[in-house]
C-alpha cells in the first residue's frame, strides 16, 4: 500500500528547500566579508605594533646614545672614579686612613712611650686629562709617627706629561727615584714602617723628572733634577735651602715581565742613585730612627754640611704566587763641617753611611703577593663565613754610621748619645680583610751597638728596643 504526503506538506516541503538553496549564497558572502574585516582589523593591529615597537627602538637608541654621552661613575675599593664618555679623563677621590698602637716592651723607662698615633690621614686626588696629561695632589693630615699633631702637609702636587710611555715628564713635588720600598705606596708595605735603609734615601722632593718604559715594559728608567733632600727627609716647602742641585735617577729591569709561563715572570732588579752638592745646617739629616720611629743617631747641632753628596743603591724584587721579597742595599755619602765655615773653615769629613735589608712574605690563603698589597679573593664576611686574605713577613735590617763620624778634636756627632750600628729582627702578620682594609700587626727587635756607655747614654741604646706595632688602615 502505497502512502503520499499531502499536497499542502509537500508544497511546504519543496519551499523551504529552495529557500535553503537562496540562503546559502547570502550566507557565505556574510562570511566572507566577516573575515576580511578581521583581516583589515588584524593588518591595523599589525601596523599598530610595529609602530610601538618601532618606537621602543628608537627610544632605546636614545636611552643608549645618552648613557654614552654621560660620565661614568663607579664607587668600590679604589675609591670614588669618575670617567668621561670616551675614557680620555677620568678623576679619582680615595683616602689613607691608618690608626697605630705602639708598645715598647722592656726599655727600662726610657723616653718612648707606649700609646695610640693616627699615623697617616690624607685625601688623595688624582686623574688624568686627554689621556696624556696626569695629576696627584695630596695634603697630608695625620700626626706622623711620634703622634705629634702637624700642620698640614702637602705631600704630592705634581702634574706628569706623557706623550708616549717611552718618554714622560713629571714636575712637581714627588718621591724621589731611588729605594725600592721608599716607592712603594705606603698602604702597600710589608711592615708597619719600612726599613732602617731607608734612613738613608730622600723621601719627597721638589723637581723635574724624565721617565717612561721601554722593550714592552721590561726596561722602566727615570732620571730627574731636584732641589736636593737630606736622608730621610721629605722636602719641608716648596723653596731650597741652597743653590745647589741634586740629580737623582733609577734603572730598573723587569725581563720576564710578559712571559707569563716562566717562574721568573715576578722578577725585578736594578739600581738607582744620585749625586749633587748641599749646603747649610738644613742640608744635613735631622736623625735615623729605628721602627719603633725612635732616633738612634743625629749630628750634633752645629753639624754643617758642605761639599758633594752622593747615594747609591741596588735593589731587586721577586713576586711568585703567595711568595713576595725585597731587598736592597743602600750607601749615603755627606761632606760635614763640625760647625758652619765663618772666618774659618773646619775641616770638613766626607761620611759613608750603609745600610741592608732582606725582606720575605707569604700568603697563607694562597692569594697572590705583588709590589701593590694583596687582594683577597674572598673579602671578609661574618654572614657568608668568608675571612679575607692573611700574609707573613720576616725582615732583617742593619744600618752602620761612618766611624769618622765619632772621631777627630770636634766630632760630628756624640760617641755617648748615638748608636754607631743598629740591626733588627722583625715578624709581622696582616689580615686583609678586603682591598681597602688590612690589620697589621709587627714586632721589632733592635739591637745598637754604642762606642761609649756612660750614664748620659740614652735608655734606648742601652736597653736595646723591642716593640710591638699594630695598625688598622683604610685605603681607597
Amino acid at each position: 500500500m502505497t502512502h503520499r504526503l499531502p499536497t499542502k506538506l509537500t508544497a511546504a516541503l519543496v519551499a523551504a528547500l529552495a529557500l535553503a538553496s537562496l540562503a546559502a549564497p547570502a550566507l557565505r558572502a556574510d562570511e566572507s566579508a566577516d573575515i576580511k574585516q578581521l583581516q583589515d582589523q588584524i593588518q591595523a593591529l599589525q601596523e599598530k605594533l610595529n609602530v610601538l615597537a618601532r618606537k621602543q627602538d628608537i627610544q632605546a637608541d636614545d636611552a643608549a646614545a645618552a648613557a654614552k654621552a654621560l660620565p661614568k661613575v663607579t664607587v668600590g675599593d679604589g675609591g670614588l672614579v669618575v670617567t668621561s664618555p670616551d675614557a680620555s679623563t677620568s678623576f679619582h677621590a680615595g683616602s689613607l686612613i691608618q690608626f697605630d698602637s705602639r708598645e715598647f716592651l722592656q726599655d727600662g723607662g726610657g723616653v718612648a712611650n707606649n700609646g695610640f698615633f693616627l699615623r697617616r690621614a690624607r685625601i688623595i686626588l688624582d686623574g688624568k686629562i686627554n689621556k696624556i696629561y696626569s695629576y696627584q695632589f695630596v695634603p697630608e693630615f695625620g700626626g706622623g709617627s711620634g703622634g705629634t699633631a702637624t700642620a698640614v702637609a702637602i705631600l704630592d702636587a705634581n702634574v706628569t706629561i706623557a706623550p708616549t710611555q717611552a718618554v714622560q715628564l713629571k714636575v712637581g713635588k714627588f718621591k724621589t727615584p731611588i729605594g725600592i720600598e721608599e716607592l712603594q705606596q705606603d698602604s702597600n708595605t710589608f711592615f708597619v714602617e719600612r726599613s732602617l735603609a731607608t734612613n738613608l734615601e730622600p723621601n719627597r722632593d721638589v723637581g723635574a723628572q724624565i721617565q717612561g718604559s721601554v722593550a714592552q715594559g721590561r726596561v722602566a728608567y727615570s732620571v730627574g733634577l731636584f732641589n736636593g733632600t737630606p736622608d730621610a727627609l721629605s722636602s719641608s716647602g716648596n723653596s731650597d735651602f741652597d743653590n745647589e742641585k741634586d740629580v737623582d735617577g733609577r734603572l730598573f729591569l723587569t725581563p720576564f715581565v710578559n712571559d707569563k709561563e716562566s717562574i721568573w715572570q715576578g722578577l725585578g732588579f736594578g739600581v738607582a742613585g744620585g749625586e749633587g752638592r748641599e749646603k747649610t745646617h738644613s742640608a744635613l739629616t735631622s736623625g735615623y730612627k729605628t721602627d719603633g720611629q725612635q732616633t738612634f743617631f743625629s749630628y750634633n747641632a752645629a753639624a754643617y754640611t758642605d761639599g758633594s753628596v752622593w747615594r747609591v743603591s741596588p735593589q731587586v724584587y721577586y713576586f711568585a704566587g703567595p711568595f713576595g721579597g725585597l731587598a736592597e742595599y743602600v750607601v749615603s755619602s755627606v761632606n760635614v763641617r763640625p760647625t758652619a765655615p765663618t772666618t774659618v773653615f773646619p775641616a770638613k769629613t766626607q761620611l759613608e753611611n750603609k745600610s741592608a735589608a732582606v725582606t720575605a712574605s707569604w700568603v697563607l690563603t694562597g692569594e697572590d703577593a705583588t709590589y701593590n698589597g694583596v687582594t683577597p679573593a674572598q673579602p671578609f664576611s661574618w654572614a657568608n663565613g668568608t675571612w679575607g686574605a692573611f700574609q707573613v713577613a720576616a725582615r732583617w735590617e742593619q744600618l752602620k754610621i761612618d766611624p769618622n763620624a765619632f772621631r777627630g778634636a770636634t766630632p760630628l756627632a756624640s760617641p755617648i748619645t748615638n748608636a754607631n750600628e743598629a740591626s733588627a729582627i722583625d715578624a709581622g702578620v696582616s689580615w686583609y680583610l678586603s682591598k681597602s682594609v688590612r690589620i697589621t700587626t709587627d714586632f721589632f727587635d733592635t739591637h745598637f751597638h754604642v762606642t761609649t756607655v756612660t750614664a748620659a747614654t740614652p735608655q734606648i741604646l742601652r736597653h736595646n728596643e723591642k716593640a710591638i706595632d699594630s695598625r688598622i688602615q683604610l685605603s681607597f
